[in-house]
């Protein structure tokens, strides 16, 4: 199930600040998701984004590709052995040119819900069956789309059974500002490389079961994540095995990995 709140549809001045820190031990660097392990399946995925976000497909010709969306952020698309379970925890919220998610669709999502009631989006699924919301323009504000994009990210949404404490770890480590929505969700603002607004996270009523099909890598201040695994985080695996970087787990167990400094 996909957290259901669209943090950047609800009143910011009545959200109030958790915590706030100005030097960061790490920057987001870049997001990563899983695709089938068939053949192509993650160039196919990787297809679909670059129709959604537009940018450039790399096909990296070892079965993963790259979307370089033009934003600073790539997104890299990796084929692993693992099937996708039910439910997405992490995803991204995109903004509309139009209040119109039929190019969507013809893009290849599913769409899963339409607005009612207090739901103000569009919830819709990838080619995999990942979940992402879409949210129609800002009254006045034309969207920002890169060249041939049929959509703009606006955040990243994290689903966390502690959202405010998710936000207050992720501040101290991005840096930023946490900021309580009053609902039982939290946000970071001003995160150290995050090219969009916002890092929401949504109130879940269960914890993380299964290996998250995205993730953000983050490149460290320093030569080792030292200062990460003091503030809590967990190391699930150590450079080797021609792997550069580590493997880890914030403080609900979303992964994410760390890079070294070049």
């Amino acid at each position: 199930m996909i957290a259901a709140s669209g943090a950047d549809q609800r009143g910011r001045r009545r959200m109030r600040p958790l915590w706030s820190v100005v030097v960061a031990i790490a920057t987001f660097k870049d997001l990563v998701l899983d695709a089938g392990s068939g053949a192509g399946d993650a160039v196919a995925l990787a297809t679909f984004w670059r129709k959604v976000l537009g940018g450039r497909l790399v096909d990296l010709g070892d079965g993963s590709a790259r979307v370089d969306t033009g934003a600073g952020i790539p997104i890299w698309v990796d084929p692993v052995p693992e099937k996708r379970g039910k439910g997405t925890r992490v995803h991204l919220d995109v903004r509309l040119p139009a209040r119109d998610p039929k190019p969507l669709v013809a893009a290849g999502a599913t769409l899963l819900r339409k607005p009612g009631g207090d739901i103000k989006w569009w919830v819709l699924a990838d080619p995999e069956g990942n979940e992402f919301c879409a949210f129609p323009p800002r009254r006045g504000v034309p969207t920002p789309l890169k060249r041939r994009a049929l959509a703009a990210v606006s955040e990243l949404v994290v689903g966390a059974k502690d959202a405010p404490a998710q936000a207050i770890w992720w501040a101290s480590v991005l840096g930023g500002t946490a900021r309580s929505s009053g609902d039982g969700g939290a946000h970071v603002a001003g995160a150290a490389g995050l090219p969009w607004d916002h890092l929401v996270f949504d109130k879940l009523p269960w914890r993380k079961r299964a290996k998250n099909r995205m993730h953000w890598d983050v490149t460290l201040t320093d030569p080792t994540p030292e200062k990460l695994v003091v503030a809590g985080a967990t190391v699930l695996r150590e450079p080797g095995d021609g792997v550069s970087w580590w493997i880890m787990a914030d403080l609900e167990g979303n992964e994410f990995c760390a890079f070294a400094p070049k």
